[in-house]
């Protein structure tokens, strides 16, 4: 089977879109999926900066959804036609993804970013038969097809806007489960989200969805105008005194907070503007030590690392869709949608802050 998708052949070199070659049909436990839409997201941009640890060449896109053509049979729960979701990857056995933790998954490091199944590899090559790196987070759906594990894929309603539907299952996933699951929040309870990208976005539209008071902390006027149209407080994050501005907004302290920026001064300002037994939340890959200030961790607050919003997507992405249809999750509004030709301009886009979600439609 041939089909166009985007390849990365250096991690210095822009992508290029491509005739690639999938070997065979559906093997055990897999369904073919077209893909109506992948967003473009930062942990596929990261791989630039891996440090060589991504094997390329390779197709990446971790945040399709598309339409079922082939399965490998009726134990997938999947029939050819149903509108899928596709999430991160996990083994499905471990200790974790038996009691409902698939994110922390002790093969998730192994499946997603460095190297696939081995019982079941991606099977891909390019044009002259050359071989492509294993599949990208089970899915490698920066193309118009992909060879899926069935347990990646969640069944969504047909008539939802299928092509912009794949960041449910990572970024918005990310955010919204982060409130939703990992802290619990609902009505009364405060939340500063600290970073309003498409992941603290998300996590502010679950928090306003469930009740609580959100204050939303960013350096750019138009990520905060959004923000605010979303119903939360908006908070220069070059305010001095931030962790004051948040404490008396939120009547003594958040009770959670989530950090999506990575800043060692904005996770100490957020472990400031808990309240006593406040939850700090962090979901961005560190890339430097994260010496912490005294004082910012007395009378009870704690900080964790929240990976894939805590989710089982099979569970968070109905709810989530849910949620859109009652107006109370409108992540439609971050999304801009580029042919997938134009994946560069989308990358461009998505590094300079021009677009809060890029969606690439084949």
């Amino acid at each position: 089977m041939r089909f166009g998708a985007a390849v990365l052949r250096d991690y210095e070199a822009p992508f290029a879109v491509e005739e690639v070659i999938l070997d065979a049909g559906p093997a055990e436990g897999e369904i073919l999926v077209r893909i109506a839409g992948c967003g473009l997201c930062r942990t596929d941009l990261a791989v630039r900066r891996s440090a060589g640890r991504s094997p390329l060449p390779a197709v990446l896109g971790h945040g399709g959804a598309g339409g079922v053509v082939e399965t490998a049979g009726p134990d997938t729960g999947l029939a050819p036609g149903d509108h899928v979701v596709l999430s991160f990857d996990s083994c499905g056995r471990c200790r974790s993804c038996l009691g409902g933790a698939p994110a922390y998954c002790d093969r998730f490091a192994a499946l997603n970013l460095f190297g696939g199944r081995s019982e079941s590899p991606g099977r891909f090559t390019d044009g002259a038969g050359e071989a492509l790196a294993p599949r990208w987070f089970g899915q490698s759906s920066f193309a118009e097809y992909a060879m899926v594990p069935a347990r990646n894929a969640v069944r969504v309603d047909a008539s939802l806007p299928l092509e912009l539907l794949g960041p449910l299952g990572c970024g918005f996933l990310t955010g919204a489960g982060a409130v939703l699951n990992s802290f619990g929040a609902g009505p009364g309870d405060t939340v500063a989200v600290f970073g309003a990208g498409a992941v603290g976005l998300a996590a502010v539209m679950a928090a306003t969805a469930a009740g609580a008071l959100v204050v939303a902390v960013d350096r750019h006027p138009e990520r905060l105008a959004q923000a605010e149209r979303f119903r939360a407080v908006p908070l220069d994050a070059s305010s001095a005194g931030l962790p004051g501005h948040i404490r008396r907004l939120t009547g003594g302290g958040a009770q959670y907070a989530l950090d999506t920026t990575g800043s060692v001064r904005l996770i100490n300002d957020a472990l400031r503007a808990l309240r006593p037994t406040g939850l700090l939340g962090l979901v961005a890959r560190l890339h430097t030590d994260l010496p912490l200030e005294p004082g910012t961790l007395d009378r009870g607050r704690r900080i964790s690392h929240i990976c894939e919003g805590d989710a089982v997507p099979a569970l968070l992405i109905p709810r989530l869709t849910g949620l859109w249809r009652a107006g109370q999750f409108p992540f439609d509004q971050l999304i801009r949608t580029y042919p997938l030709a134009d994946i560069n301009e989308a990358e461009r886009d998505c590094d300079a802050g021009r677009v809060v979600k890029p969606v690439l439609v084949p």
